[in-house]
């Protein structure tokens, strides 16, 4: 398996699609992640993701460092770092907050909000989700990516095979059939996989990062390694064998890509395993820390609160409810 694979298996995504928006121009709009509804279904996540797969229209997103994202239609919109969103198709305007245009009774039985808003020019429909995942082994993945993200999937034929799939799942919502929720959150996983994949095949050559590494022929095997048997005994001259690399230039290559040496990144993603275990299991920590390569509690939970900010004891004590 490889590491991007293994890494979407170990974050146990949740998620729905939970709005069908329809804006007439001009119109702009703030939100933040988080929103309340949206935790109180997912209590137990430590990190939400939003998507926007824009079905007609498009809008600007102003981005931090000066000027505007232009996105159309087809494309699908990543707030992958739980930022405030503003968009519309006047960003001059003084953004209206989402949350005060969500009534109630907009929703439906399958838990879809139905927003409409604007000045009654040009439409944009957009049909917005969600995932959740725990903080622990979302890191790798989540701190890889930018704070917004556009992903340009019109010109493509699975393009197509999503928007009827998200076009078949809304009526699906709209009719309140049976299954209705648990077909929306399969589609917003499917197309958060897909973004992604599309945005790691379009890093550029020099790109750095986690994906970058994933990207990379030698390592993204060494990752894959890893991540296949992370309580093996890994050493830099194993995995510098098994991807056909010289140790100091599997070493460096790793480094520089990733951001952190190979036996560095293995205890760290040991820990968020532990982490995961932690909040899934009720069993003895001792045992977690022998399975993440520690033999001492001591130096388990030293290195657990280096990582964490806190002991695995407390950690597991902290866990959200649901």
């Amino acid at each position: 398996m490889d590491a991007l694979s293994d890494v979407l298996k170990s974050l146990r995504l949740e998620g729905a699609v939970y709005l069908n928006a329809e804006f007439t121009a001009p119109w702009c709009i703030k939100a933040e992640h988080g929103l309340d509804h949206v935790r109180d279904r997912l209590a137990g996540a430590d990190r939400l993701l939003f998507f926007h797969f824009f079905v007609e229209g498009g809008c600007k997103v102003p981005l931090a460092g000066g000027g505007a994202l232009e996105v159309r239609a087809g494309d699908v919109l990543l707030f992958p770092q739980g930022d405030r969103q503003v968009m519309g198709s006047d960003l001059q305007l003084a953004p209206v907050e989402a949350s005060t245009l969500m009534r109630p009774e907009a929703e439906d039985e399958a838990h879809v909000v139905h927003l409409r808003h604007g000045g009654g020019g040009a439409m944009t429909r957009i049909v917005c989700g969600y995932l959740a995942a725990r903080r622990g082994v979302a890191r790798p993945l989540f701190d890889a990516l930018p704070r917004v993200l556009r992903i340009p999937m019109r010109d493509a034929r699975e393009a197509g095979v999503l928007h009827d799939l998200l076009c078949f799942g809304m009526r699906e919502a709209l009719a309140a059939r049976p299954g209705s929720a648990s077909l929306l959150a399969k589609l917003a996983e499917l197309i958060f996989i897909e973004a992604l994949r599309r945005h790691v095949d379009a890093l550029p050559p020099e790109g750095r990062g986690w994906l970058a590494g994933v990207r990379d022929a030698q390592v993204g095997r060494a990752l894959a390694l890893l991540h296949g048997d992370p309580a093996h005994e890994w050493t830099v001259d194993e995995l510098a064998r098994r991807v056909a690399l010289s140790r100091s230039a599997l070493a460096e290559r790793f480094a520089v890509l990733v951001g952190e040496p190979p036996m560095q990144y293995l205890t760290r993603w040991r820990l968020a395993l532990a982490a995961q275990s932690l909040r899934a299991e009720q069993g003895v920590i001792a045992r977690v820390a022998e399975r993440s390569g520690y033999e001492s509690n001591a130096a388990f939970s030293r290195a657990f609160k280096r990582e964490f900010g806190m002991s695995p004891a407390d950690w597991r004590r902290s866990a959200p409810a649901g």
